[in-house]
């Protein structure tokens, strides 16, 4: 094989390893991609089971990534529905997330939990919502508006319907007295 040959080739097995990042992705002479692979605006997913809605999940942006990780940037809205189709409670947050590793929904800063029924009011910066389970949780400082007193603590537990819930350490309550 001649000097010529052996420059050649060395020249082509250069220009294969420049086009090849440091995680094995090809490249060639471009950056990588890293945002979404899908992007939505104004969307509304609604979740059955036997025929029957569960959940209506509403954003006004779904960003959809390589891994079918989800993002909402620009806020969520989720209506919780019991047995008989109604609408059980509410939540909104103004960003969301959904790790499917962890098959968890994550509300983010100023999260509202509303239960329609007893209109029981939680209120915190990050809930987790676990959809096999139907519950919600977080370890974060928590407020609930319920009926004339506020109830304040860290970390909380409840089912997703808001219809009864733990509060894991309690800092305390305030009675409301609406005769002002």
């Amino acid at each position: 094989m001649g000097k010529g040959c052996f420059l050649v080739m060395s020249l082509v097995a250069l220009l294969f390893v420049s086009c090849i990042d440091e995680e094995g992705k090809k490249v060639l002479g471009k950056e990588t991609f890293d945002g979404p692979s899908i992007e939505m605006d104004s969307i509304t997913l609604l979740y059955t089971d036997s025929s029957k809605v569960k959940i209506k999940l509403k954003a006004a942006k779904q960003l959809i990534l390589e891994n079918d990780d989800r993002e909402f940037p620009e806020g969520v809205y989720i209506e919780f529905f019991d047995e008989n189709e109604k609408v059980s409670s509410v939540l909104f947050a103004d960003r969301g997330y959904y790790i499917k590793k962890e098959n968890h929904y994550k509300a983010v800063g100023n999260v509202i939990l509303y239960n329609v029924e007893s209109k029981d009011e939680l209120s915190t910066e990050e809930l987790i919502w676990e959809p096999d389970e139907e519950n919600v949780h977080t370890d974060k400082f928590v407020t609930i508006k319920s009926d004339d007193e506020i109830h304040t603590g860290e970390g909380l537990t409840a089912d997703q319907d808001f219809g009864s819930y733990t509060i894991l350490n309690p800092s305390g309550t305030l009675s409301i007295d609406e005769q002002f």
